[in-house]
């Protein structure tokens, strides 16, 4: 028998498993995906119960697929941020509140009222985020007085279906410095931001390193999904951290950061110690690996492409509009674009601002439009790498998702962040750096690190090349955004 972990990513849009052995290779998997709920003008919630069936389906689809491979353990990833509110019985009691829902405006006041926004900062790696978890706590108890009443504990999604798995309710670091009230230093929910808000500490679970057993799968669990009974289950990560993990970026090698191209856009930087931006632009998480890391976001990524093609050019596909793109120069003959079609994050951290496309003439063509929309996303992670690189300076940035498999994009993205980025000849993601954590959680491996040995390494490499037009056109970006940021 070839023995193997299970590796489980509990997505937003559906749920992933995969099987993976000792060395590494996938062996199996399997998706399921669950609808998304909106009751209500920016409300974004699923029901857990969806989760835990599409989960428990995934799981039997991987099994099927096992013939006489032996599974060892089972780790977690998924979604961050999201609430999922349990009774004493153990039930959740309302749908899960999700990581994108933006009801929580006037939660969020309240908490930077009760703890100055320079010292939750201090002591959370993060100001109050209405897409944080502790704001949603503060909302349900205004909102929904009856069902706070009912409370006994509030999870975080895949935290929720390990305590389906198990009877265990747990968290551990990385996804719960995504709630509001880890204080970072000692790893631990903050009580003195607990009690200044008059929310009991008891509410949220335990929480453990990401590579501890915390349970074993129960009984009725493993009869349908056809897993061993006691099978061990892993603490995890949240998929950031997780995902991280897959592509063997850690704070054992400070100087690799990652870069995903996806709807978004997403800068991942490892660090050793919990140093936040003092104002807060960039996000500071705890790592899975025991260390720390800075996320900064673009939110209309892959998305501002999206768009633009969707409303401009739906006919074109998007091969051929990178093909376009490369007609044009560096620079995009002037145009400029604005990528702040949802709002943006890092480092603004502005709901309101918007999008913009610029400077553009008779003369110019549909392909220096194009261009201009990659370049614009490019210039706002610059925004981001600058403040990532004050705190945690990187050399080389794993680059994923979508964007990073067009070589143009990949291109530009290199010379305007003057950086080296490496794509991957394949990722995996959060699935599979949980099932990297269950490796380290049963003691195949000593220790992270060593675990990380067994990733692939091949992969394409892109050297930045400097170029003044990109430069110029960087700081025309950081006036445009200065002109048309919202008066308040």
């Amino acid at each position: 028998m070839t023995d193997i972990v299970v590796g489980l990513d509990l997505g937003t849009g559906g749920v992933r498993t995969i099987a993976v052995d000792l060395q590494g290779q996938i062996i199996a998997q399997a998706t399921r995906s669950y609808p998304l709920l909106t009751p209500q003008l920016g409300w974004t919630e699923q029901n857990s119960s969806d989760w835990v069936e599409a989960s428990l389906d995934a799981l039997f689809d991987v099994t099927q697929q096992l013939n006489k491979h032996r599974p060892l353990a089972l780790s977690l990833s998924g979604q961050m941020h999201g609430m999922v509110p349990l009774n004493a019985d153990g039930k959740a009691i309302r749908p899960a509140i999700l990581w994108n829902d933006q009801r929580t405006g006037k939660a969020v006041v309240e908490i930077e009222a009760a703890i100055p926004r320079h010292e939750l900062i201090q002591r959370t790696g993060n100001p109050a985020i209405t897409g944080f978890q502790l704001p949603k706590l503060l909302w349900l108890r205004t909102e929904e007085p009856q069902t706070y009443t009912r409370l006994w504990q509030i999870l975080l999604p895949k935290d929720y279906l390990g305590y389906v798995l198990t009877g265990e309710a747990v968290t551990e670091p990385s996804d719960a410095s995504g709630v509001g009230c880890l204080n970072l230093t000692n790893r631990q929910w903050d009580t003195d931001i607990l009690h200044a808000l008059d929310i009991n500490p008891a509410l949220f679970p335990p929480v453990i390193e990401s590579t501890t057993i915390t349970g074993r799968l129960k009984s009725e669990i493993a009869a349908r999904v056809g897993l061993p009974v006691g099978l061990p289950v892993v603490a995890g990560g949240g998929d950031n951290a997780a995902a991280a993990i897959g592509l063997g970026i850690s704070s054992s090698n400070m100087n690799r950061g990652g870069l995903s191209i996806g709807t978004s856009g997403v800068i991942f930087a490892p660090c050793n110690r919990p140093i936040p931006d003092p104002e807060g632009r960039v996000h500071l998480f705890c790592h899975v690996d025991g260390g720390y890391h800075l996320l900064g976001v673009t939110l209309a990524a892959g998305g501002s492409l999206r768009w633009y093609r969707d409303t401009f050019a739906p006919h074109i596909s998007y091969t051929d509009l990178m093909d376009m793109a490369e007609r044009s120069q560096p620079g995009a003959r002037g145009v400029l674009f604005l990528p702040h079609l949802a709002g943006e994050r890092s480092p603004y951290l502005d709901p309101d601002t918007r999008g913009a496309l610029v400077n553009f003439s008779l003369a110019h063509t549909q392909a220096d439009i194009t261009r201009a929309v990659l370049e614009g996303v490019a210039f706002s992670l610059r925004s981001v790498l600058e403040v990532i690189s004050a705190i945690a300076p990187i050399d080389q940035l794993l680059a994923t998702g979508g964007g990073a498999r067009s070589h143009i994009w990949l291109r530009i993205l290199a010379d305007v962040l003057q950086t080296k980025l490496i794509a991957p000849k394949a990722e995996e993601g959060a699935a599979y750096g949980a099932a990297i954590l269950a490796m380290v959680g049963i003691g195949v491996y000593p220790n992270l690190e060593t675990a990380l040995k067994i990733l692939p390494q091949n992969s394409n490499v892109v050297q930045p090349q400097a170029n003044s037009l990109y430069e110029a056109g960087f700081n025309r970006y950081n006036l445009l955004y200065d002109i048309l940021k919202p008066v308040r």
